[in-house]
């Protein structure tokens, strides 16, 4: 228990003190150009106790490398390690830094800033021009390689920064409300949409945000039951960040969708309150106990490092005592190399691989 200790977990939390056993351990990966190089990369993976290699799988790699992305998978599997496919930062509906080809090729279909009208440079999801396209790419990807599961990564309505709240955090500005949103809501309800943020609308952003993925989920699974789907959402259903209405921030809807068998919530950065990787954590084991999901908890291993080495070990040790069933990591070697690399990427990264070897009992 030396990370309850050391996080100084309240009585309130004793409920979910048990021996767990870590079921897997994983890391992000980019790159789909050459399978001897990433052949070294999936050994030192797995010399870091990883048992899951999560894809980050763009649009760019979808249209370019796709020759070469079941040889990835194939040289993975065996390595020894599963693969799962990140959607990463397609139509940027996901979070991640690539360019969205649906984006360059569309200048509709997009979402539309509530109290402005600005059209924002994400897909709006709702459309089925979006739904098509890519529920297209992860049903290419279900039929014709031997990918294990999928992940939804952090998914979320864009974010108009028009106005931001006088502390610095989220405003009231919100998307989207697009001419597609808006005819959709107002079938539905029977009036106009509004400009301002009301229960309706709050449910029907809820509604149609899980229905994209859980209509694309049960497309996966038609195609295989075995395919294993993990809906990752943004940690802020919590005191500390503002909610910042991304959509999935009703973690009762995301937890109960049937075709999911996972249930993640994003990276803590470091620097936050212990309080808070307490609370988060609790909260998603919890919600997924509750729906009869497997729990994930992410670690920060890119753009900060903590100021503590120490502190990885301890969030690692909280993670488990609360009941965590699956750890991840973001990203591969620290981002080395990468604009988003963090401080010492190679130290955090054997750091982390020394926790995942230790909870896994290979150390």
């Amino acid at each position: 228990m030396r990370a309850i200790r050391s996080f100084g977990v309240y009585a309130g939390a004793k409920n979910f003190w048990r021996e767990t056993m870590i079921q897997h351990t994983s890391v992000s990966y980019y790159g789909f150009n050459y399978v001897e190089h990433a052949e070294k990369d999936f050994i030192e993976m797995k010399q870091h106790g990883c048992d899951t290699v999560i894809l980050a799988i763009t649009e760019f790699d979808m249209d370019f490398w796709f020759p070469n992305i079941n040889n990835i998978i194939k040289t993975a599997h065996k390595v020894g390690l599963r693969c799962i496919a990140d959607t990463w930062g397609i139509g940027k509906y996901f979070g991640g830094e690539q360019v969205s080809l649906f984006l360059q090729n569309n200048i509709h279909h997009r979402q539309v800033s509530a109290y402005t009208g600005e059209v924002l440079n994400h897909a709006c999801f709702n459309t089925n021009a979006f739904r098509d396209y890519f529920t297209g790419l992860c049903l290419k990807l279900a039929r014709e390689t031997e990918i294990d599961g999928f992940f939804w990564d952090e998914p979320h309505y864009g974010y108009p920064k028009s106005y931001a709240s006088i502390t610095g955090g989220a405003g009231d500005d919100w998307s989207c409300r697009c001419p597609e949103c808006m005819k959709k809501f107002e079938d539905y309800y029977g009036y106009e949409m509004p400009k301002f943020m009301n229960d309706d609308v709050k449910q029907f952003r809820w509604r149609e945000a899980l229905k994209t993925l859980a209509d694309c989920s049960k497309a996966i699974k038609e195609v295989n039951p075995k395919l294993e789907i993990t809906c990752c959402v943004h940690a802020t259903k919590n005191t500390y960040y503002v909610t910042e209405q991304r959509g999935y921030d009703n973690w009762e809807m995301v937890a109960a969708c049937p075709y999911f068998d996972v249930f993640s919530t994003t990276i803590i950065n470091w620097s936050l309150p212990k309080s808070f990787f307490v609370e988060i954590t609790e909260k998603t084991v919890a919600m997924a106990k509750k729906y009869g999901k497997q729990s994930e908890r992410w670690l920060m291993g890119y753009n900060i490092r903590p100021e503590r080495m120490e502190q990885i070990d301890e969030v690692v040790d909280l993670y488990k005592d609360l009941g965590v069933d699956r750890l991840a990591t973001w990203t591969y070697r620290g981002g080395y190399g990468t604009s988003v690399a963090c401080k010492d990427p190679i130290e955090v990264w054997d750091r982390i691989g020394d926790n995942y070897n230790r909870v896994l009992n290979k150390k």
